[in-house]
C-alpha cells in the first residue's frame, strides 16, 4: 500500500531535464567545433569532450526512458 502511494506521487518529468538536454547540445556543438578546427587540433580537449558527450548522452537516454 505504501509503495503504491509512493509510485503515484512520483513525477516522470522534472524541470532539470531541460537543462540536461541543453547541456548535451552545447557539448555536442563544442565537440563538432573542435573536430572541424583545421591547423592545430587539441587532442586532450577532443577526448574530454567526447567522453563528456558520451556520459551526457547516456544520462539523457536513462532520463528519457524514465518518461515512458
Amino acid at each position: 500500500m505504501l509503495l503504491a502511494a509512493a509510485g503515484e506521487t512520483a513525477t516522470k518529468f522534472n524541470s532539470f531535464d531541460i537543462f540536461m538536454i541543453l547541456f548535451t547540445v552545447i557539448i555536442f556543438i563544442g565537440v563538432v567545433r573542435l573536430l572541424v578546427e583545421r591547423p592545430k587540433k587539441n587532442l586532450f580537449a577532443i577526448g574530454f569532450g567526447i567522453i563528456s558527450l558520451l556520459v551526457f548522452l547516456a544520462s539523457d537516454a536513462v532520463m528519457i526512458k524514465s518518461w515512458f
